[in-house]
């Protein structure tokens, strides 16, 4: 979420040396870390010659075999690499363009995340200018590791709607396999990965639907800031009804009750920040004989053998950090998991995607699949600002600090190096509800004529197409513009079913070229509509108690603050939506799972159409955007494409 651009300082130099200023031992220790890792792992090949053959000039390429390789070592990369070698008569290659994260600071750290925007750890991508959105072009955080964008995000655990994935199953229009991926089937694997770990200042959570023997470590353990709790009880108060948990089969529609205060995270009882390099590329997995792991390999193109009556993928080409192009065999299957960014970009530059497309930057077209890089959905947030006069905001992690803001900063850093907790164990996102915009209790017709109604693209009656959230402090700007030395807090609403849909298309032939991305960002007018309303339940919030208690009138006359913005006029609001928003990190729906003729790009068992051993499994093949955060699904896609791939492997 596009908050925590900055949470040491206002530009990425001042703020890497304030916290190697404040933070010394852990630098030292994330050094020693990193050190021991690197050696203490077989499974982690340093030299890409012991795990693939060179490329030479004039050669006929000659490759070392794996039974299945993984392109992408990011959310869904390492819980296949680590499902799949559980069999050990299957032999797996995970290749990953960046470097392990485990001993990188800011991916640790739940709040330090925004240190890695636009440096070697993030792709630093960007849009193409948004004509309905501002104008300008916006950044997309991608995390460059092992574990990928669960490095990169607010760390919210929550799985959507049920309806959405009953829509999914409908979606497939009874091919093969469709239910699977309904509600009723599925969610035993969004159980799979889920290991909840209880917290002792939250004894009155319901365990009963929450799993306990997964991998992945989540609870109650961020920090609570003082505007959470009364931006929980101010939602309660306008209208939204309080629910214990947004991750049952009763649904999503609520704020978190007050016994839960804060979000549910992917943070461990200990204040670490939990990747899926880290649950699930564990000590004991990583000894396995038969998995190996190339970081630092950026693959160039899949391989295919196009001599048969269709083309079979049969590899992969990479090159290493030194520059040097290495090919490796995949036996049985080559599977796609670089995210819905870089699969469909690496698809297209092998020859898989919009024959025309393809043929404009001379790539030999392997398979015509229009649906590659096409139905790009992104899930849109604006954020308001307001200024707290009780001064009790996280606005001093985020730079501009005064000298007393500079020692109370140092103090919450030794505060989570000994005790492991404390701000730095914020996920941003502390308290989060979630609507729907035809909910006439929240707008009632009085207030929004039948004229300003947006259409119900929600995935059914139980399913939301808002959400809004509460955060400690707040910034300008997604790229790290900080507020001056005052204390905020923010507001955000979130578009969670747009309707505009965009694309990912190559600039070039170039592997190393970042790809043209144009989301279309508020081409419809209901995602406007949606939004607007956002707004208004937005400014409604924060003039209701007792978060209301929080405003500062010295913010009133502010222009650059929203405290007067329930007083303008739908063609204001309309342009401060337009003008604020950006992306929530959630890029979807690339290569859908969908019938060929809808534009589909896998089948229910996520294999490509036409490509039988090439498989696609990453946020790419949601057939829509579910209506929530997205790396839950994206972990239970991965934990279901583990056992599809299995199954097929017994069979062959």
């Amino acid at each position: 979420m596009p908050l925590c651009s900055s949470i040491l300082g206002s530009s990425l130099a001042p703020r890497a040396r304030s916290v190697a200023a404040a933070s010394a031992v852990l630098i030292t220790a994330g050094i020693v870390l990193r050190h021991l890792y690197a050696r203490s792992h077989p499974a982690f090949v340093k030299d890409a010659a012991k795990a693939a053959r060179r490329v030479r000039a004039g050669d006929e390429y000659d490759f070392d075999e794996y039974d299945i390789v993984i392109i992408g070592g990011g959310t869904a990369g390492c819980v296949l690499a680590s499902r799949l070698s559980e069999d050990p008569s299957i032999r797996v290659l995970l290749l990953e363009a960046g470097k392990s994260s485990i001993a990188e600071i800011y991916a640790t750290i739940p709040l330090s995340y925004g240190n890695m925007f636009h440096t070697p750890l993030d792709w630093d991508l960007w849009t193409v200018p948004q004509k309905n959105a501002g104008g300008i072009a916006k950044y997309w955080p991608r995390a460059k590791l092992l574990g990928g964008c669960d490095c990169l995000n607010a760390l919210v655990f929550h799985m959507a709607a049920p309806e959405d994935y009953d829509e999914w199953a409908l979606a497939q229009k009874g091919q093969e396999g469709a239910q699977q991926w309904s509600y009723r089937e599925f969610q035993e694997y969004m159980l799979r990965f889920e290991d909840y770990c209880p917290s002792p200042e939250h004894p009155g959570v319901d365990m009963s639907p929450r799993g306990k023997s997964g991998p992945v470590q989540v609870g109650l353990f961020g920090h609570t800031s003082a505007c959470t709790p009364r931006f929980i009880k101010a939602c309660e108060n306008a209208g939204i009804p309080a629910i214990a948990d947004v991750n049952t089969a009763k649904g999503t529609l609520g704020v978190t009750k007050d016994l839960t205060w804060n979000t549910v995270t992917y943070i461990t009882p200990n204040g670490r920040r939990v990747t899926t390099e880290f649950a699930y590329l564990t000590p004991d997995v990583l000894r396995r004989p038969n998995l190996k792991i190339m970081t630092h390999a950026h693959v160039t193109r899949v391989l295919f053998d196009t001599s048969g009556a269709a083309p079979r993928a049969i590899g992969a080409e990479f090159t290493s950090a030194n520059g040097e192009t290495f090919r490796v065999k995949a036996r049985k299957e080559v599977i796609m998991a670089a995210g819905a960014v870089h699969t469909p970009q690496i698809l297209q530059l092998s020859g898989v995607g919009p024959a025309d497309h393809l043929r404009e930057h001379g790539i030999p077209v392997v398979a015509d699949l229009p649906g590659v890089g096409s139905h790009l959905m992104d899930h849109l947030v604006i954020n308001l600002h307001y200024r707290d006069k009780t001064e009790s905001s996280l606005s001093y992690v985020i730079g501009n600090r005064t000298l007393a803001q500079h020692l109370k900063f140092m103090a919450v850093i030794w505060q989570y190096r000994l005790k492991g907790n404390g701000p730095l164990t914020s996920n941003i996102c502390e308290g989060i509800a979630f609507v729907r915009s035809t909910d006439p209790k929240l707008f009632p017709r009085e207030e929004f004529g039948p004229e300003t109604d947006p259409e119900d693209v929600t995935s059914g009656p139980g399913a939301p197409d808002i959400e809004l959230f509460v955060t400690p402090f707040t910034i300008k700007a997604h790229t790290g513009i900080a507020q001056p030395p005052n204390h905020y807090f923010g507001l955000q609403g979130v578009l969670l079913r747009p309707t505009s849909t965009g694309t990912i298309r190559l600039k070039s032939r170039n592997p190393y070229d970042p790809p043209v991305i144009d989301p279309q960002y508020l081409s419809t007018k209901n995602d406007l509509a949606i939004l607007i309303r956002a707004a208004r339940l937005l400014s409604r919030i924060a003039h209701t108690a007792p978060l209301s208690d929080m405003l500062d009138p010295a913010g009133d006359a502010d222009a650059t603050l929203d405290h007067a913005l329930n007083t303008r006029d739908d063609a204001v609001v309309a342009k401060r939506v337009r003008d604020a928003a950006e992306t929530l990190y959630h890029p979807t729906c690339t290569a859908r799972m969908a019938p060929l003729e809808d534009g589909g790009v896998v089948d229910p068992f996520l294999r490509v159409h036409g490509i039988p051993n090439l498989r696609v499994v990453d946020a790419s093949v949601f057939p829509t955007i579910p209506s929530g955060h997205t790396a839950g699904p994206v972990l239970a896609v991965a934990e279901k494409a583990s056992d599809l791939i299995k199954a097929a492997l017994s069979k062959a």
